[in-house]
């Protein structure tokens, strides 16, 4: 993408002398639709044009159906947005009067269009309270979108309609390994099964869905994920043809619109979708809840987890040299899926607290940072257990930063028969740490502008053995208790979330159908 201070590709339509505006966008991508109305009331300030990069007929209803005031162009064979180079539309080019960037917008971004229209004299155009997002990541440019194979011309995706076209068939020639072609156009760094059209029908004769329906349109690019697609993609992970059960449930949850998958690839943190299996389902299709549950101990686990990350990258086009913007990524980005050991859970399993009986399957998503292990091995409280997990907490994201965000407690076994035996119940375990998860105030004294420190005034007070703290935690709601790992070792671990709330990620739960 052209850089801010750098002069702007030639375009016809600029005005030489005076502030230009380029605006690239997609007439079905949910972000645009929310940000270009914004931009009418500056069209007198600055010279607005723009850029569509889908088809004349579709450009045009989107103009009339959005009430645009300014002029709008077709990108025609994308080469201005070659030219622009943006990552993801809508992305917004503020030219000067000599043709420089002086200000790039990505996405939604309120501050960003406020501070936009300070550039040109005007007021804040995009008001707090309006009912709309202050932050919402847009959809791939479709200049970094694979061609379409069909040669129909139609990039648009059609939002509303419940079927789509069968997937491409590709013929591989005799001379091309196949492992290869796959990995080089469908995969992620590691091998993947190469998805024949046999092993594809396999896949879904095991589901009793038309393989031609949408069972989510998946961003940033909002490709639609047919159940054909899904079955493609579980192929290349390595997945026995049982868990298309709970491949279709699993990608209508990650794209959900309270899970924010949109917002989980667009990041830069480190989060990743983590995969929690309840119910009867884990010993039917064989997903592992006991020592190294974490790890590549079972083929479901590994194979689901895997599946969800090459949908995302494959259909969703959350490419890790797109729009996948992790500054330090995740190894859960490979495969995150665990099964909660419900066989060691004295408690109600975390399905059941989440509204669901005991003997219903479901999946959890919730988006995850690596697990912060615990290690208590000499604690004869259960208690003084808590607190080690509660010192763990208190670090999660930025360990000044407190309220913004969420938390799955994976407690172990051992640890587990421990709280059990001094009568802590689920809840008074989530209470506990809620109460006792803070940052000491006098961490805040040296004014040293660190992150956390400059919302401080907005933290609730509390005190913790006596000291003053801010609690980290903005409600009981946002700490989860899974019981996961192995028998022996007392081992527990600590997994921060991404940002949470409306703007952020909330985990989801689904039912997976017997």
């Amino acid at each position: 993408m052209i850089a801010e201070g750098q002069i702007a590709p030639a375009l016809p339509a600029l005005q030489p002398g005076k502030p230009n505006l380029v605006v690239f966008f997609e007439t079905d991508c949910p972000t645009c639709q929310i940000t270009l109305p914004y931009l009418n009331s500056l069209k007198d300030s600055v010279n607005i044009i723009g850029i569509s990069q889908d088809d004349e007929s579709a450009t045009r209803e989107f103009v009339t159906q959005m009430r645009l005031a300014f002029p709008v162009e077709v990108d025609r064979g994308l080469k201005l947005s070659r030219a622009f180079d943006p990552q993801s539309v809508p992305t917004l080019f503020l030219l000067d009067k000599a043709g420089q960037v002086q200000r790039t917008v990505v996405g939604l971004d309120k501050a960003a269009l406020n501070a936009l229209a300070a550039d040109v004299g005007r007021p804040a155009i995009a008001p707090e309270h309006d009912g709309m997002p202050a932050w919402k990541p847009g959809c791939g440019s479709r200049h970094l979108e694979p061609e379409s194979k069909n040669g129909d011309g139609d990039s648009s995706i059609h939002f509303l309609r419940p079927t789509a076209e069968r997937a491409s068939r590709i013929s591989v020639p005799d001379d091309v390994d196949p492992v290869e072609y796959s990995i080089d156009h469908f995969g992620d760094a590691l091998p993947v099964v190469p998805p024949t059209i046999e092993r594809v029908q396999k896949m879904l004769a095991a589901c009793s869905v038309p393989a031609e329906t949408v069972i989510a349109r998946v961003p940033p690019c909002y490709g639609e994920a047919t159940v054909e697609k899904i079955a493609a993609n579980a192929v290349m992970a390595g997945c026995p043809p049982e868990l298309m059960r709970v491949l279709l449930p699993l990608v209508r949850a990650v794209c959900d619109e309270r899970f924010n998958i949109h917002g989980v690839q667009a990041t830069t943190h480190f989060a990743a979708p983590l995969v929690i299996i309840n119910g009867p389902v884990r010993q039917q299709l064989g997903f592992w809840s006991q020592r190294n549950v974490f790890s590549n101990v079972a083929r479901a686990n590994s194979t689901l987890g895997r599946a969800l990350q090459l949908i995302l990258l494959n259909v969703g086009g959350g490419r890790p040299d797109g729009i996948d913007m992790s500054t330090l990524g995740n190894p859960g980005k490979f495969s995150y899926c665990i099964a909660e050991n419900e066989e060691e859970n004295p408690w109600e399993p975390l399905h059941v607290e989440r509204g669901f009986a005991r003997d219903q399957s479901a999946v959890t998503l919730f988006a995850a940072e690596p697990p912060r292990g615990v290690s208590e091995h000499t604690a004869q409280r259960g208690k003084t257990i808590l607190k080690a997990v509660a010192q763990a907490l208190a670090t999660v994201w930025s360990y000044r930063l407190c309220g913004r965000n969420e938390a799955v407690v994976v407690l172990c076994p051992e640890h587990v028969k421990s709280l059990h035996r001094d009568g802590f119940t689920r809840q008074q375990v989530r209470q506990f740490l809620f109460e006792n998860t803070g940052v000491p105030l006098r961490h805040y004294k040296e004014n040293d502008n660190g992150e956390g420190t400059q919302l401080a005034s907005t933290y609730r007070r509390i005190t913790i053995d006596g000291e003053p703290c801010y609690q980290k935690f903005r409600a009981l709601e946002s700490l989860h208790i899974v019981v996961a790992g192995g028998t022996a070792g007392k081992f527990s671990a600590v997994i921060g979330s991404w940002a949470t709330g409306e703007q952020g990620s909330q985990m989801v739960t689904y039912p997976i159908p017997d």
